[in-house]
């Protein structure tokens, strides 16, 4: 039987991904800029205080989706077996996320294009990217012996030579009108990177 704390972080989360699907209706529809945080409310059909409580802006509202996705991976990331390098981790992390998951929808697809089309969401995803990346490179130096000379620096490449791969593919898959899966440009897109790291 369900806990009531269990069941209480249930309903949180399902009202803050119906707050996160309405904002993305609304954005394709009318446009990020003609979307205002008492339109999401009304969308929701929650109230303004309940809006407040679980997001800042209607920007946070929008990337909550793809901020869910970068927290998966890097938990995912460092679930991989220790004996795994640090590249052989975060290819094996995103193979895992896409199998488990399944290809991204529709939605993620229109919000990775709304975000190329939007400062405010650009400045935002950046922001994300930016603390992934540190993490990221925590993760791998705790794979690939921090402490020896140059490993600072090895991680910190290869944590941002990942990002721009699965930032590459993800705009070759929607240039695409996804033809094809994505993880198999994924994959190819790391294959490319991957050479330095062998």
């Amino acid at each position: 039987m369900e806990t009531t704390a269990g069941l209480r972080e249930r309903k949180k989360a399902e009202t803050r991904q119906a707050i996160h699907k309405a904002t993305l209706r609304l954005a394709v529809e009318r446009g990020l800029d003609h979307v205002t945080v008492d339109d999401i409310v009304e969308a929701a059909n929650i109230s303004r205080r309940t809006f407040s409580n679980y997001f800042g802006s209607k920007e946070d509202a929008l990337l909550y989706g793809e901020e869910e996705r970068v927290r998966s991976l890097v938990r995912a990331i460092r679930e991989r077996p220790a004996e795994e390098s640090g590249w052989q981790a975060l290819r094996g992390a995103v193979r895992d996320e896409l199998e488990d998951v399944g290809e991204p929808d529709r939605e993620w697809a229109v919000r990775t294009s709304l975000t190329k089309r939007h400062p405010s969401l650009l400045a935002r995803q950046l922001a994300n990217h930016a603390a992934l990346e540190r993490e990221l490179v925590q993760a791998i130096s705790d794979r690939d012996g921090a402490g020896e000379p140059g490993a600072e620096l090895k991680c910190r490449i290869m944590a941002a030579a990942f990002l721009v791969a699965l930032r590459i593919a993800t705009h070759v898959w929607i240039e695409e009108q996804e033809a094809r899966p994505l993880s198999q440009i994924m994959q190819q897109a790391l294959d490319e990177m991957a050479r330095p790291f062998h």
